[in-house]
């Protein structure tokens, strides 16, 4: 493969010095930063919206339970009737009325209590209301039934049951959280690589065909290093612009918060002021540092390794597919009839590592998975962290190579006769043909 080197630098070369992708590498960051600006400022603004809650209440049992935040108020319409305190929500325009009726038991308030409102609540606010008359009823049931609610109060027992294998391996729900966050974010990139660059590739197989521009650079390469230089320089490409991407995104986001005054972090909803009250909790500073051992406690060197080596084996195996389909179709259009079996193992793998690997990760479904070759790059790389042997990765990753170098083979040779063809959509009966040329 003496011209591989050269076909790469050629293809890597024609990537970065395309006008499209030069401004989408620049633009790119700067929209996603637009973005989560604009997403933080409207959250905020959401959050920070007040509200007063107009109350009737018939039966006289919820006037303490109502307190005043910063952003609900809460007023009680008294002697009035119901149509008159709609009017008057209306006049003084309340975010709403929450109307309690008085039956023959007061305490039997199931179909007795109503919201009215101009236009549909917000959902959280609904549920906010409930709780309150919830808790607010049954504390004053449980009293009636000569029930001591501060006993019922101080009895309750938190239990958090620590874990530990039969080796002596302790960890903790924390682990497992840190563990499946590292599994799906790693999942999640490699089937977003693989649909961006793999995309690329196929595109860039059908421009150098139907500009006949193949037929020139055919006649002194083999069809196969074209393909493979295809997929390393497009690839290397990508990883180019990932990297000018998390540098322009770090200078943006300082030049933009210096620029415009924006503080991200002064940006809070009340769910995060409530989150650094909390953090100022001894008990909460406690499970912080169980968070870091548990980190510590991951098998590091090894997830680094797997996630290498799964990742580059997954995407050249679906690369060469990309490429493939590239190769026998005139126009992007046609490839829709091919994506679909290249999509299926991508998307069936997503969803067995978020539903099935977080049940059990060491289940049936889950372990035959992590070997099939079309989905072991996602499953695996889910699996790992809670704890795979080293037969089995070193397994799925010889199967994952094995298949890439036999998928490269039989895309190779649909690529050869495939840059040839014009003017025709090849069938699934074709196309086997074409690999017994």
């Amino acid at each position: 493969m003496n011209h591989l080197g050269l076909i790469i630098e050629r293809e890597y070369l024609t990537k970065v010095r395309n006008k499209a992708f030069i401004i989408m590498t620049i633009l790119s960051p700067l929209i996603f930063i637009a973005l989560i600006m604009v997403v933080a400022y409207l959250t905020n603004l959401n959050n920070s919206k007040e509200r007063t809650i107009s109350i009737l209440d018939e039966t006289g049992l919820l006037k303490d339970a109502f307190v005043n935040t910063d952003l609900e108020t809460y007023k009680f319409r008294e002697n009035v009737g119901l149509e008159n305190a709609k009017s008057l929500v209306k006049m003084d325009k309340d975010y709403g009325l929450l109307y309690v009726t008085k039956g023959n038991d007061s305490l039997e308030l199931t179909n007795g209590v109503v919201f009215y409102s101009e236009e549909t609540p917000s959902l959280t606010v609904i549920s906010a209301l409930e709780n309150i008359v919830e808790q607010k009823l049954t504390q004053i049931k449980m009293q009636r039934n000569g029930v001591d609610v501060s006993k019922i109060n101080n009895s309750r027992v938190r239990i958090d049951i620590d874990q530990e294998s039969f080796s002596g391996e302790t960890s903790s729900k924390l682990d497992n959280v840190l563990k499946l966050a590292f599994g799906g974010l790693s999942g999640y990139l490699l089937f977003m690589f693989i649909i961006i660059y793999g995309n690329m590739i196929m595109r860039s197989v059908i421009e150098e065909k139907t500009s006949r521009i193949i037929e020139i650079i055919i006649s002194s390469v083999k069809p196969i290093q074209l393909m493979m230089g295809k997929i390393i320089g497009t690839s290397l490409a990508g990883i180019t612009q990932f990297v000018i991407w998390l540098i322009l995104g770090g200078i943006a986001m300082i030049i933009v918060s210096a620029v415009f005054g924006i503080d991200l972090a002064a940006m809070q909803s009340p769910q995060q002021d409530l989150v650094n009250q909390a953090m100022q909790d001894p008990a909460v500073q406690g499970k912080i540092a169980n968070g870091m051992t548990a980190f510590f406690n991951l098998p590091i060197l090894n997830l680094i390794l797997a996630f290498v080596a799964f990742f580059l084996g997954g995407y050249l195996l679906y690369s060469s597919l990309y490429a493939a389909i590239g190769a026998a179709v005139d126009n992007e259009t046609d490839t829709q009839q091919f994506m679909m079996p290249i999509l299926v193992p991508l998307i069936l793998a997503v969803y067995v590592g978020a539903f099935t690997v977080i049940e059990d990760p060491h289940g049936t479904v889950s372990v035959v998975f992590s070997f099939i070759p079309l989905t072991s790059p996602v499953v695996m790389l889910m699996r790992i962290p809670f704890g795979v042997p080293v037969w089995q990765q070193l397994l799925s990753l010889a199967l994952l190579i094995g298949t890439f170098l036999l998928t490269v083979w039989f895309a190779a040779k649909i690529y050869r006769v495939g840059i040839l063809m014009y003017g025709k959509r090849p069938s699934y009966k074709e196309l086997f043909k074409w690999l017994k040329y």
